[in-house]
Protein backbone atom coordinates (compact mmCIF):
# COMPACT_ATOMS: atom_id res chain seq x y z
CA UNK A 1 0.00 0.00 0.00
CA UNK A 2 3.36 2.11 -0.15
CA UNK A 3 2.37 3.08 -3.53
CA UNK A 4 -1.40 3.83 -2.95
CA UNK A 5 -0.10 5.91 -0.07
CA UNK A 6 2.11 7.92 -2.06
CA UNK A 7 -0.40 8.70 -4.72
CA UNK A 8 -3.15 9.54 -1.96
CA UNK A 9 -1.02 12.14 0.04
CA UNK A 10 0.65 14.02 -2.93
CA UNK A 11 -1.43 17.28 -4.31
CA UNK A 12 -2.90 17.03 -7.88
CA UNK A 13 -6.04 19.00 -8.57
CA UNK A 14 -7.28 19.23 -12.33
CA UNK A 15 -5.06 21.18 -14.61
CA UNK A 16 -1.93 20.88 -11.78
CA UNK A 17 -1.79 17.13 -11.48
CA UNK A 18 2.57 17.97 -12.51
CA UNK A 19 3.52 15.46 -9.00
CA UNK A 20 0.86 12.34 -9.80
CA UNK A 21 2.68 12.90 -13.53
CA UNK A 22 5.69 12.17 -11.68
CA UNK A 23 4.77 9.45 -10.01
CA UNK A 24 3.09 7.91 -12.71
CA UNK A 25 5.65 8.67 -15.29
CA UNK A 26 8.32 6.84 -12.57
CA UNK A 27 6.55 3.60 -11.83
CA UNK A 28 5.69 3.04 -15.60
CA UNK A 29 9.01 3.09 -17.30
CA UNK A 30 9.70 -0.09 -15.28
CA UNK A 31 6.98 -1.81 -16.82
CA UNK A 32 6.15 0.07 -20.44
CA UNK A 33 7.92 -0.70 -23.74
CA UNK A 34 8.11 3.64 -23.58
CA UNK A 35 6.45 6.61 -21.49
CA UNK A 36 5.24 9.95 -22.89
CA UNK A 37 3.58 13.14 -21.08
CA UNK A 38 1.45 14.17 -24.10
CA UNK A 39 0.49 18.39 -24.07
CA UNK A 40 -2.79 17.83 -22.63
CA UNK A 41 -0.46 15.98 -19.16
CA UNK A 42 -2.04 12.78 -20.07
CA UNK A 43 0.90 10.09 -18.70
CA UNK A 44 1.11 7.34 -21.68
CA UNK A 45 2.62 4.23 -21.10
CA UNK A 46 2.87 2.18 -23.83
CA UNK A 47 3.69 -1.90 -24.33
CA UNK A 48 3.91 -3.70 -27.16
CA UNK A 49 1.92 -7.05 -27.65
CA UNK A 50 3.26 -10.23 -29.52
CA UNK A 51 0.96 -10.01 -32.50
CA UNK A 52 1.80 -6.77 -35.55
CA UNK A 53 -1.03 -5.62 -36.12
CA UNK A 54 -2.17 -5.98 -32.38
CA UNK A 55 -5.59 -4.70 -31.10
CA UNK A 56 -5.34 -2.11 -28.97
CA UNK A 57 -6.21 -1.82 -25.47
CA UNK A 58 -6.26 1.33 -23.21
CA UNK A 59 -6.80 1.39 -19.90
CA UNK A 60 -6.97 4.55 -17.79
CA UNK A 61 -7.45 6.16 -14.25
CA UNK A 62 -7.66 9.64 -13.83
CA UNK A 63 -4.47 11.74 -12.27
CA UNK A 64 -6.43 14.87 -10.50
CA UNK A 65 -8.23 15.26 -7.47
CA UNK A 66 -10.59 17.56 -6.52
CA UNK A 67 -9.77 20.80 -4.85
CA UNK A 68 -9.67 24.53 -5.20
CA UNK A 69 -7.37 27.84 -6.08
CA UNK A 70 -6.62 30.94 -4.14
CA UNK A 71 -9.00 33.46 -5.96
CA UNK A 72 -8.67 36.19 -3.40
CA UNK A 73 -7.24 37.27 0.05
CA UNK A 74 -9.47 39.86 1.87
CA UNK A 75 -7.52 42.76 4.22
CA UNK A 76 -7.30 40.86 7.07
CA UNK A 77 -6.08 37.53 5.56
CA UNK A 78 -8.79 35.59 4.87
CA UNK A 79 -8.51 33.33 1.84
CA UNK A 80 -11.82 33.16 -0.61
CA UNK A 81 -11.33 29.87 -2.89
CA UNK A 82 -12.31 28.71 -6.32
CA UNK A 83 -13.60 25.22 -7.44
CA UNK A 84 -11.77 22.62 -8.90
CA UNK A 85 -14.28 19.47 -9.66
CA UNK A 86 -17.26 18.87 -7.41
CA UNK A 87 -17.50 19.54 -4.04
CA UNK A 88 -20.31 19.04 -1.25
CA UNK A 89 -19.66 22.05 1.44
CA UNK A 90 -21.37 20.17 4.22
CA UNK A 91 -17.87 18.14 4.36
CA UNK A 92 -15.33 20.87 4.30
CA UNK A 93 -16.49 22.90 7.15
CA UNK A 94 -14.01 23.03 10.22
CA UNK A 95 -11.94 20.47 7.82
CA UNK A 96 -7.84 21.44 7.31
CA UNK A 97 -6.06 22.01 4.07
CA UNK A 98 -3.09 22.76 2.47
CA UNK A 99 -1.94 25.51 0.08
CA UNK A 100 1.19 25.12 -2.07
CA UNK A 101 2.57 28.51 -2.33
CA UNK A 102 5.91 29.74 -2.01
CA UNK A 103 6.11 27.40 0.51
CA UNK A 104 3.19 24.90 1.87
CA UNK A 105 0.58 26.21 4.66
CA UNK A 106 -1.77 25.06 6.59
CA UNK A 107 -5.51 26.54 6.89
CA UNK A 108 -8.83 25.81 8.01
CA UNK A 109 -12.25 26.20 6.08
CA UNK A 110 -15.01 28.24 7.75
CA UNK A 111 -17.66 30.31 7.64
CA UNK A 112 -20.15 32.15 9.55
CA UNK A 113 -19.87 31.20 13.60
CA UNK A 114 -23.07 28.42 14.22
CA UNK A 115 -23.13 29.50 17.60
CA UNK A 116 -24.20 33.13 16.50
CA UNK A 117 -26.60 31.81 14.13
CA UNK A 118 -30.27 31.59 14.55
CA UNK A 119 -31.56 27.75 14.84
CA UNK A 120 -33.27 27.68 11.69
CA UNK A 121 -29.83 29.32 9.75
CA UNK A 122 -27.80 26.55 11.67
CA UNK A 123 -29.68 23.45 9.78
CA UNK A 124 -29.17 25.09 6.23
CA UNK A 125 -26.20 23.67 4.04
CA UNK A 126 -23.68 26.43 3.77
CA UNK A 127 -22.61 27.23 -0.10
CA UNK A 128 -19.05 27.63 -1.27
CA UNK A 129 -18.87 31.24 -1.88
CA UNK A 130 -19.76 32.14 2.00
CA UNK A 131 -16.73 29.84 3.06
CA UNK A 132 -13.37 30.96 3.77
CA UNK A 133 -10.05 29.40 4.70
CA UNK A 134 -8.04 31.06 7.91
CA UNK A 135 -4.19 30.24 8.08
CA UNK A 136 -4.12 32.76 10.89
CA UNK A 137 -1.69 35.04 9.23
CA UNK A 138 -2.47 38.60 8.04
CA UNK A 139 -2.24 39.93 4.47
CA UNK A 140 0.71 40.93 4.41
CA UNK A 141 2.98 38.07 6.01
CA UNK A 142 0.49 35.59 3.38
CA UNK A 143 1.36 37.38 0.29
CA UNK A 144 4.91 36.84 0.48
CA UNK A 145 4.26 33.21 -0.02
CA UNK A 146 0.98 32.75 -1.58
CA UNK A 147 -0.52 34.41 -4.32
CA UNK A 148 -3.89 34.03 -6.73
CA UNK A 149 -3.81 30.34 -8.92
CA UNK A 150 -2.26 28.60 -6.12
CA UNK A 151 -3.73 25.27 -5.69
CA UNK A 152 -5.62 23.41 -2.11
CA UNK A 153 -6.12 21.07 -1.22
CA UNK A 154 -7.41 18.63 1.75
CA UNK A 155 -5.19 17.76 4.69
CA UNK A 156 -5.47 13.91 5.21
CA UNK A 157 -2.74 11.51 6.34
CA UNK A 158 -3.60 7.73 4.48
CA UNK A 159 -4.80 5.51 7.29
CA UNK A 160 -4.83 1.19 6.92
CA UNK A 161 -7.17 0.10 9.45
CA UNK A 162 -7.92 -3.66 9.27
CA UNK A 163 -9.37 -4.79 5.82
CA UNK A 164 -10.16 -1.23 5.16
CA UNK A 165 -8.23 1.79 3.71
CA UNK A 166 -9.13 5.78 4.94
CA UNK A 167 -7.71 9.00 2.92
CA UNK A 168 -8.80 11.46 0.45
CA UNK A 169 -8.01 11.22 -3.42
CA UNK A 170 -9.24 7.92 -3.46
CA UNK A 171 -11.70 9.76 -6.34
CA UNK A 172 -8.99 9.07 -8.57
CA UNK A 173 -5.43 7.39 -7.10
CA UNK A 174 -6.91 3.95 -6.91
CA UNK A 175 -7.55 4.39 -10.88
CA UNK A 176 -3.66 5.11 -11.46
CA UNK A 177 -2.68 2.51 -8.98
CA UNK A 178 -4.97 0.31 -10.74
CA UNK A 179 -3.12 0.81 -13.88
CA UNK A 180 -0.09 0.36 -12.41
CA UNK A 181 -0.30 -2.52 -10.28
CA UNK A 182 -1.75 -3.89 -13.75
CA UNK A 183 1.48 -3.16 -15.39
CA UNK A 184 3.64 -4.82 -12.59
CA UNK A 185 1.61 -8.04 -13.22
CA UNK A 186 1.55 -8.24 -17.30
CA UNK A 187 3.42 -10.62 -19.08
CA UNK A 188 3.59 -10.01 -22.90
CA UNK A 189 0.51 -10.08 -24.00
CA UNK A 190 -1.24 -10.65 -27.52
CA UNK A 191 -2.56 -6.88 -27.82
CA UNK A 192 -1.13 -3.72 -27.28
CA UNK A 193 -1.59 -2.24 -23.97
CA UNK A 194 -1.90 1.49 -23.55
CA UNK A 195 -1.46 2.47 -19.61
CA UNK A 196 -3.02 5.90 -19.20
CA UNK A 197 -2.95 8.39 -16.44
CA UNK A 198 -5.54 10.63 -17.59
CA UNK A 199 -5.51 14.83 -16.94
CA UNK A 200 -8.70 16.46 -15.81
CA UNK A 201 -11.35 14.33 -15.94
CA UNK A 202 -12.99 15.96 -12.59
CA UNK A 203 -13.64 18.88 -14.39
CA UNK A 204 -15.04 17.41 -17.88
CA UNK A 205 -13.02 13.85 -18.96
CA UNK A 206 -11.10 16.76 -20.70
CA UNK A 207 -7.60 14.14 -20.22
CA UNK A 208 -9.65 10.98 -21.61
CA UNK A 209 -10.88 12.67 -24.52
CA UNK A 210 -7.40 14.02 -26.11
CA UNK A 211 -5.73 10.45 -25.41
CA UNK A 212 -8.14 8.25 -26.73
CA UNK A 213 -8.35 10.50 -30.24
CA UNK A 214 -4.59 9.66 -30.44
CA UNK A 215 -4.52 6.54 -29.24
CA UNK A 216 -8.19 5.12 -31.33
CA UNK A 217 -8.18 1.73 -28.59
CA UNK A 218 -10.17 -0.99 -29.72
CA UNK A 219 -11.25 -1.37 -26.50
CA UNK A 220 -11.56 0.95 -23.87
CA UNK A 221 -11.14 0.17 -19.89
CA UNK A 222 -11.52 2.94 -17.23
CA UNK A 223 -10.69 2.34 -13.71
CA UNK A 224 -12.10 4.13 -11.38
CA UNK A 225 -14.52 4.66 -7.62
CA UNK A 226 -17.89 4.22 -7.46
CA UNK A 227 -20.30 4.90 -4.82
CA UNK A 228 -21.21 2.60 -1.83
CA UNK A 229 -24.18 3.56 -0.03
CA UNK A 230 -24.05 0.63 2.09
CA UNK A 231 -24.50 2.68 5.42
CA UNK A 232 -27.43 2.87 8.06
CA UNK A 233 -30.52 4.27 6.81
CA UNK A 234 -29.65 3.68 3.39
CA UNK A 235 -32.12 1.19 1.29
CA UNK A 236 -30.46 -1.67 -0.11
CA UNK A 237 -31.76 -0.97 -3.97
CA UNK A 238 -30.18 2.40 -3.09
CA UNK A 239 -26.67 1.58 -2.63
CA UNK A 240 -24.99 1.36 -5.83
CA UNK A 241 -22.45 -1.22 -4.65
CA UNK A 242 -21.18 -2.51 -1.53
CA UNK A 243 -17.76 -2.57 0.36
CA UNK A 244 -16.03 -6.08 0.72
CA UNK A 245 -18.61 -7.10 -2.55
CA UNK A 246 -15.69 -7.04 -4.77
CA UNK A 247 -14.49 -4.81 -8.03
CA UNK A 248 -17.79 -3.52 -10.17
CA UNK A 249 -17.87 -3.68 -13.40
CA UNK A 250 -20.23 -0.77 -14.87
CA UNK A 251 -23.36 -1.24 -16.55
CA UNK A 252 -23.52 2.57 -17.07
CA UNK A 253 -23.56 5.59 -15.15
CA UNK A 254 -25.08 9.20 -16.57
CA UNK A 255 -22.03 9.82 -18.99
CA UNK A 256 -21.82 6.43 -20.54
CA UNK A 257 -23.09 2.65 -21.27
CA UNK A 258 -20.92 -0.11 -21.53
CA UNK A 259 -20.53 -2.61 -24.14
CA UNK A 260 -22.65 -5.50 -23.42
CA UNK A 261 -20.52 -7.66 -24.79
CA UNK A 262 -17.53 -6.42 -22.73
CA UNK A 263 -19.72 -6.40 -19.59
CA UNK A 264 -20.80 -10.40 -19.79
CA UNK A 265 -17.55 -11.21 -20.85
CA UNK A 266 -15.85 -9.52 -17.72
CA UNK A 267 -18.87 -11.21 -16.00
CA UNK A 268 -17.46 -14.58 -17.37
CA UNK A 269 -13.88 -13.97 -16.69
CA UNK A 270 -14.95 -13.42 -12.94
CA UNK A 271 -16.57 -16.28 -12.77
CA UNK A 272 -13.83 -18.56 -14.44
CA UNK A 273 -10.83 -16.99 -12.02
CA UNK A 274 -13.10 -16.77 -9.22
CA UNK A 275 -12.89 -13.34 -8.69
CA UNK A 276 -15.28 -11.13 -6.49
CA UNK A 277 -17.60 -9.00 -8.61
CA UNK A 278 -20.69 -7.22 -8.29
CA UNK A 279 -22.76 -5.13 -10.92
CA UNK A 280 -22.95 -1.37 -10.63
CA UNK A 281 -25.38 1.06 -12.25
CA UNK A 282 -24.62 4.88 -11.19
CA UNK A 283 -27.77 7.01 -11.30
CA UNK A 284 -25.26 10.02 -11.99
CA UNK A 285 -21.49 11.13 -12.64
CA UNK A 286 -19.15 9.81 -15.43
CA UNK A 287 -15.50 8.32 -15.77
CA UNK A 288 -13.45 8.04 -18.58
CA UNK A 289 -14.91 5.66 -20.24
CA UNK A 290 -16.67 8.26 -21.26
CA UNK A 291 -13.75 10.33 -23.18
CA UNK A 292 -12.28 6.93 -24.57
CA UNK A 293 -16.55 6.20 -26.27
CA UNK A 294 -16.57 9.43 -27.35
CA UNK A 295 -12.96 9.80 -29.07
CA UNK A 296 -11.96 5.99 -29.37
CA UNK A 297 -13.97 3.05 -31.63
CA UNK A 298 -16.80 2.74 -28.97
CA UNK A 299 -16.33 -0.21 -26.99
CA UNK A 300 -15.60 1.00 -23.44
CA UNK A 301 -16.20 -0.57 -20.00
CA UNK A 302 -15.44 0.72 -16.50
CA UNK A 303 -13.97 -1.54 -13.69
CA UNK A 304 -15.07 0.46 -10.21
CA UNK A 305 -13.23 0.41 -6.80
CA UNK A 306 -16.49 0.47 -4.16
CA UNK A 307 -15.96 3.84 -2.06
CA UNK A 308 -18.22 5.21 0.36
CA UNK A 309 -17.84 9.22 0.94
CA UNK A 310 -16.53 9.52 -2.05
CA UNK A 311 -15.53 13.45 -2.69
CA UNK A 312 -15.05 14.09 1.06
CA UNK A 313 -11.87 14.25 3.17
CA UNK A 314 -12.11 10.85 4.25
CA UNK A 315 -13.09 8.33 1.30
CA UNK A 316 -12.93 4.75 2.29
CA UNK A 317 -12.45 1.54 0.44
CA UNK A 318 -12.00 -2.67 0.91
CA UNK A 319 -8.57 -3.94 0.60
CA UNK A 320 -10.43 -7.32 -1.17
CA UNK A 321 -12.41 -5.13 -3.67
CA UNK A 322 -9.03 -3.14 -4.67
CA UNK A 323 -7.30 -6.46 -5.39
CA UNK A 324 -10.10 -7.99 -7.23
CA UNK A 325 -10.52 -4.95 -9.56
CA UNK A 326 -6.28 -5.24 -10.33
CA UNK A 327 -7.07 -9.11 -10.73
CA UNK A 328 -9.51 -8.92 -13.20
CA UNK A 329 -8.13 -6.26 -15.59
CA UNK A 330 -5.36 -8.25 -15.93
CA UNK A 331 -7.50 -11.10 -17.40
CA UNK A 332 -8.87 -8.79 -19.39
CA UNK A 333 -6.07 -7.94 -21.09
CA UNK A 334 -4.64 -11.20 -21.03
CA UNK A 335 -7.92 -12.71 -22.64
CA UNK A 336 -9.42 -10.05 -24.32
CA UNK A 337 -8.69 -11.00 -28.16
CA UNK A 338 -11.84 -13.41 -26.93
CA UNK A 339 -14.41 -10.90 -26.45
CA UNK A 340 -17.16 -10.25 -28.60
CA UNK A 341 -18.94 -7.24 -28.76
CA UNK A 342 -22.48 -7.12 -28.26
CA UNK A 343 -25.55 -4.21 -28.10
Amino acid sequence: MQLLQELCEAPGISGREQKIIDIMARELSQTADSVTVDQMGNVIGFKKGRKDPAKKVMIAGHLDEIGFVVSYVDKNGYIRFAQRGGHTPKVLLSQRVKIFGKQEVIGVVEGAPAMLQEAEDRKKTPELKDLYIDTGMNKEELEKIVEIGDIIVLDREFVEQGQVCIAKAFDNRVGCYVVLETMKRLQQTDVDVYAVGTAQEEVGIRGAMSAARDVNPDFGIAIDVTAAFDTPDVKEHQQVTQLGKGVAIKINDQASISNHGIVEFLKALAKKHKILYQLEILPFGGTDAAGMQRFGKGPVCTLSVPTRYVHSPNEMLHKDDLEATIALLVKFIEECEQCQLAF
